[in-house]
């Protein structure tokens, strides 16, 4: 079987026609020797041909962290023996032709000094079909030498064509070079790809004819503002709105899959150990990564959609006044999802200044680690009604005030630090590329979240394991699950709980916030494995539900909810801080410093919601 590699510059419709060409005959993999995700599946049209997806790049010559491993992983695969690799498919994006060509230039100098084909796959014909415009995709071919196939993997036009190309023979590209020329220089591929587009490209510019009008809506200051709050108002209701019936489904599936297990297992300690620690723990876990899911996907629409662009330049001016700028709103809104790929996304900040102060917010962003926790407890207090008409659901309202509430704090506390020092000794300008706008590729999407969401439960599920079975093996032990309060847990609980007493909590909460401070969300598999040991009749139902019934107040659970907003408890973010710091001095500042501010803001809020209720 031979091998396509498909690369192309990020919005240039790469993924989604590699989606087009394997269907969904695909699996996540990592390069041999290359820790890089990529993505590689059959061709279902000739099933002699493997496609591997490589992440995207804007060109060979890396900038970033991120870009450098990418290309690493393309160079290595070049390394193959001549003829293991059918073709390397570059896709170009047809309505930004120039951009395209630059980078499938490099593309061609590396597949030519390797002895590989290559094939230029011009993207988004389609739409210049529809505005009048077109490439000369054969007067293109015979200038580079290279095949170049107009496909539209939207649509699947040209897409057999692309296919039957790569399953036949093709020789390595030619040389550039001219005869006074020595070398090809990056100047000399750029002037080409100039040329190049000016003779064979489209006749007009179909981003200033048809973005023009979307941008004047979506960057104006008024009409701008309120599109955006409208977006993000809708991005944290979809969380549980949309979220709901999945979680639903979820946990019923969880409850009917415990009563057709547990029957198996006669009573005693294998049964108890499968009910509260399986079921109970990891049970309740997993009725919220829907909401994950959910979230992926309506950030991955914003991305796609080339929105998320539109947005860092709208808060530039108010992140400004902040001591960041409009550059750190993709970090912090990529870590709503997760910091830690928050944190790579800041090394795009050219600003050193300005890219420690994204760091210090992005731990404060809302992530999806923390959402179960927040999902629990609001299903727990908030009542699950809508208002105005049914549009806005109270459950939605709470979980948007929630990540509000973690979005201030970040700003606020950046911008406290950012008044110690002159907040424009290393400042840049702030210069941000406009994607073009598109129709996201509902596939992709779907597979994004779906991954994500997986890497979550591989990443957490474990964790939660293991933490469950010792909670469960300390909370049964030594009368067999008899009395949790005179366990080998209840003993050391109480040890504990003075600490967490102010805020109206026992100690079976305070074992799960120790607990969580391997991972935010085992705090939910703990909760749901004491719960299961305390009344193991009973623990297959839902968690909120036997949180309201122990008896825990309101004051309470706002408490845990701002501790866990404010506080630094995720070990794999201060693992990533510390290795794009290179230094320990941040995690261990922040680890600290945000955890004292969590226990401290915690209890002023218990004090004011327990005065007011």
């Amino acid at each position: 079987m031979k091998k396509v590699l498909l690369v192309g510059s990020p919005n240039s419709g790469k993924s989604m026609l590699f989606n087009r060409m394997t269907g969904m005959n695909q699996r996540v993999a990592n390069f041999p020797g290359i820790t890089v995700s990529t993505h590689a599946g059959m061709c279902r049209d000739n099933h002699e041909l493997e496609v591997i997806d490589f992440p995207g790049v804007y060109s060979l010559q890396y900038i970033s962290g991120e870009e450098e491993v990418a290309v690493q992983a393309f160079n290595n695969a070049l390394e193959a023996p001549v003829g293991e690799i059918a073709a390397v498919v570059c896709v170009v994006d047809a309505t930004r032709l120039e951009k395209g060509l630059f980078f499938a230039l490099q593309v061609r100098e590396a597949c030519r000094a390797a002895g590989h084909p290559m094939v230029i796959a011009s993207n988004l014909t389609d739409i210049l079909s529809r505005h009048g415009m077109a490439i000369d995709a054969n007067g293109l071919s015979t200038e580079v030498s290279v095949p170049v196939v107009p496909v539209s993997a939207r649509s699947g036009d040209g897409v057999l064509a692309l296919v039957a190309l790569l399953g036949g023979e093709m020789p390595a590209p030619t040389s550039l070079l001219a005869k006074n020329e020595i070398a090809v220089d990056q100047n000399r591929l750029r002037n080409l790809a100039e040329d190049l587009t000016q003779a064979f490209g489209p006749k007009g510019d179909y981003l200033l004819q048809s973005h023009n009008k979307a941008d004047q809506f979506f960057l104006n200051t008024f009409t701008g503002g309120i599109s955006f709050l409208l977006i993000m108002f809708l991005l944290f209701q979809s969380i549980f709105t949309w979220a709901s019936p999945l979680m639903d489904g979820v946990e019923t599936l969880i409850g009917a899959t415990a009563e057709a297990v547990l029957p198996w297992f006669d009573d005693g300690w294998t049964r108890d150990f499968v009910a509260d620690a399986l079921f109970g723990g990891l049970g309740s876990f997993l009725v919220f990564v829907p909401q994950i899911f959910i979230l992926t996907m309506v950030v991955g629409m914003m991305e796609d959609s080339g929105y998320l662009a539109r947005a860092a330049v709208i808060c530039h001016r108010p992140l400004r006044s902040f001591g960041l700028t409009g550059k750190s709103f993709v970090p912090m809104l990529s870590g709503v999802a997760c910091a830690i790929p928050g944190i790579y996304a800041a090394r795009t900040i050219e600003s050193p200044r300005r890219r420690w102060l994204t760091y210090l917010a992005i731990p404060l962003m809302p992530c999806s680690a923390r959402l179960p926790v927040y999902g629990l407890l609001i299903a727990a207090f908030i009542p699950d009604q809508t208002v105005l008409g049914g549009w806005v659901g109270l459950q939605g309202l709470a979980m948007l005030f929630i990540y509000l509430f973690g979005i201030v704090a970040g700003l606020l506390v950046v911008a406290v630090v950012s008044r110690f020092d002159d907040a424009d000794k290393d400042d840049t300008p702030f210069v941000l590329e406009m994607p073009p706008y598109r129709t996201p590729g509902f596939l992709t999407l779907v597979r994004n979240a779906w991954e994500r969401s997986g890497d979550f439960i591989k990443r957490a599920g474990p964790v939660i394991f293991w933490v469950s079975l010792v909670v469960w093996v300390l909370g049964y032990m030594p009368n067999y699950g008899q009395d949790l309060g005179e366990s080998w847990l209840g003993y050391a609980g109480r040890l504990i709980e003075p600490i967490f007493a102010p805020l109206g909590l026992d100690w079976k909460y305070g074992v799960a916030i120790l607990a969580s401070f391997l991972a935010r969300e085992v705090f939910v598999g703990t909760l749901g494995t004491l719960f299961g040991i305390e009344d193991s009749e009973e623990n297959i139902g839902s968690l909120a539900d036997q949180i309201t019934a122990s008896g825990l107040g309101l004051a309470s659970g706002v408490a845990v909810v701002v501790f866990f907003a404010l506080a630094s408890q995720c070990i794999s973010t201060l693992a990533t801080l510390r290795r794009e710091s290179r230094s320990w001095r941040l995690p261990a500042q922040l680890f600290v410093g945000y955890g004292v501010m969590a226990y401290v803001v915690a209890y002023l809020c218990y004090l004011l919601v327990g005065a007011v209720v």
